[in-house]
């Protein structure tokens, strides 16, 4: 089964909280309510470089993906 590269989650027990699921390498859940980052891979050395390089523009791909989301939800 294929994934889009980003998912919105909810869930009840965090109200406040908006979720943006990264589904590619390096996967990661950020909650977009304090922008906590959690990680769903084990990283070696090497991936922990190409990480660093990587995170700010993960991040602001998140935060854009549920921008465009929203608007998307506000048309209809």
């Amino acid at each position: 089964m294929d994934f889009p590269k980003f998912l919105l989650g909810d869930n009840t027990e965090y109200p406040t909280a908006i979720f943006v699921i990264h589904t590619e390498f390096p996967r990661f859940i950020i909650n977009l309510e304090n922008d906590e980052v959690e990680w769903l891979e084990e990283f070696d050395q090497h991936d922990e470089k190409e990480l660093e390089n990587e995170t700010e523009n993960l991040i602001r791909e998140a935060s854009e993906f549920y921008d465009r989301e929203i608007a998307r939800y506000e048309e209809d």
